[in-house]
């Protein structure tokens, strides 16, 4: 299982910034090891967030995503003390959900 993301919810009027850093290799497939061999791709596909419960946004990422991707958004409504849920899946099927408290 991947690294823990680290995620940061901070509300401001009537809405929340939310700012993930997500611990993933995003190889792409086209890259070679020092053998010569290509390095098979590894990318996250679908990167989902959920407000207490309720899925709010949803992203179709491919192999062209930087390794250790970062990803910024913002949640209309949302305020201090309800449950972001940042969750992703990858081409391989390996899933990490994480969870923060706005601040």
């Amino acid at each position: 299982m991947a690294d823990p993301m680290r995620i940061r919810a901070q509300a401001a009027g009537d809405k929340a910034t939310v700012r993930v850093l997500m611990s993933h290799e995003m190889e792409t497939g086209q890259r070679k090891d020092a053998a010569g061999k290509v390095i098979p791709a590894w990318f996250i596909q679908e990167v989902s967030a959920a407000l207490n419960g309720k899925v709010v946004m949803t992203a179709q990422w491919g192999p062209a995503v930087a390794k250790n991707p970062f990803l910024q958004f913002s949640i209309k409504g949302a305020k201090a003390g309800d449950k972001v849920a940042v969750s992703w899946v990858d081409n391989r099927g390996d899933k990490r959900t994480d969870e923060v408290t706005v601040s």
